[in-house]
């Protein structure tokens, strides 16, 4: 009787010992505003890209984020962050251009899943002030702004990319991004003759880390994610 008291006695401190601990780890995380991914969603569509090609998984207004994606953020100079393992390419492009005197920022990184809902609703109440009704704003929104949980901005893959408009003009930014950001492993994720595919308006600032083979091939043959991964 008295082994089992003990027995019981030694469960409760180790119980205590790890709620403690779980206490401790979360209040450090919010005392150190560290920003932890919501990924929270299931994606039928992207059980096939194996693990270690992480970079290729296709998130669009069909394919939702998968379910237990994980990644670790860094968080760049101007407080936008980004998935850790795209950020040697993405320095390595920015101090090429910065090399042909073309100045760029990230202008958007990771999003939250608040932050992209917000977003949505923001844009929806631009059309609204507009004129248009709520169903017409809704569905002018979409066409935009991505869903929660439909966004690549919530995989940490995708950056907008503007220009220090002090030092270069947005257009020179779009004009060098066409034609390099492939070879860093980047591409122009929404192009103008591809809306039908894509179900996104062109946007010239939004790239997407695919990998510099995926990006050669997307980059030469002018297609998009979602035809080269019909391939």
């Amino acid at each position: 009787m008295k082994k089992r008291k003990n027995h019981i006695f030694l469960s409760l401190i180790i119980t205590s010992v790890c709620i403690i601990t779980v206490a401790i780890t979360f209040f450090i995380r919010k005392e150190n505003n560290i920003d932890l991914p919501h990924i929270t969603y299931i994606s039928e569509n992207n059980n096939n890209v194996p693990e270690q090609q992480w970079y290729l998984i296709l998130v669009n207004e069909k394919n939702s984020i998968p379910k237990n994606y994980s990644f670790e953020l860094t968080e760049l100079s101007n407080g936008r962050s980004i998935d850790s393992r795209i950020y040697p390419e993405l320095q390595a492009m920015f101090d090429n251009m910065r090399s042909s005197g073309i100045y760029p920022i990230v202008g958007e990184g990771f999003r939250t899943a608040d932050e992209q809902k917000q977003m949505m609703s923001d844009k929806i109440d631009a059309y609204i002030d507009m004129g248009y009704s709520r169903r017409e704003s809704k569905e002018l929104a979409e066409q935009a702004v991505a869903a929660v949980g439909n966004s690549e901005h919530q995989l940490g893959l995708a950056v907008d990319i503007n220009a220090d408009e002090s030092c270069s003009t947005n257009e020179e930014v779009y004009e060098w991004l066409a034609q390099n950001a492939y070879k860093y492993g980047f591409i122009l994720r929404y192009p103008a003759d591809k809306t039908d595919i894509t179900g996104i308006e062109y946007e010239p600032w939004h790239y997407r880390y695919v990998g510099k083979e995926a990006a050669a091939e997307i980059f030469s043959r002018c297609i998009c994610l979602e035809e080269y991964l019909m391939n």
